[in-house]
C-alpha cells in the first residue's frame, strides 16, 4: 500500500515562497514518474509538476517559471520549491506518482492559501 505525506503549506502573501515536502512508503520515488498536484476549492484537481524517473521536470505553464521540483532519492521524498505566489496558486496540494489516474491512493495533502 502507498503511503504519501505532504507538509510545508500555509499562509503566505502574495509574491512569498514555501517550499511542499512529500515523503511516500510503498512507492520508490526514484524509479518512477513522480507529479505535484493541487485542488482549489469547487475545481478539479490539475497537474502542477513533474520530474520522471529520469530526472527530466516539466510543469503546467500557470506555474513554469515560479515552481521547481526536485527529490531526493535517499529519502525518497520530493519536493516543490513555490516562488512568486500568487491567489490563484490557493489549493490543496498533493503529490503522487504520474499520470494521476493510475494511482489511488492518495495523502492528505498540504493547504496552500496566498492571500494579503
Amino acid at each position: 500500500q502507498v503511503q504519501l505525506v505532504e507538509s510545508g503549506g500555509g499562509l503566505v502573501q502574495p509574491g512569498g515562497s514555501l517550499r511542499l515536502s512529500c515523503i511516500g512508503s510503498g512507492l520508490i520515488f526514484s524509479l518512477n514518474d513522480m507529479g505535484w498536484y493541487r485542488q482549489a476549492p469547487g475545481k478539479e484537481r490539475e497537474w502542477v509538476a513533474l520530474m520522471n524517473s529520469l530526472g527530466t521536470r516539466n510543469y503546467a505553464n500557470s506555474v513554469r517559471g515560479r515552481f521547481t521540483i526536485s527529490r531526493d532519492n535517499a529519502k525518497n521524498t520530493v519536493y516543490l520549491q513555490m516562488n512568486s505566489l500568487k491567489p490563484e496558486d490557493t489549493a490543496v496540494y498533493y503529490c503522487n506518482g504520474f499520470p494521476a489516474h493510475l494511482y489511488n491512493d492518495w495523502g492528505q495533502g498540504t493547504q496552500v492559501t496566498v492571500s494579503s
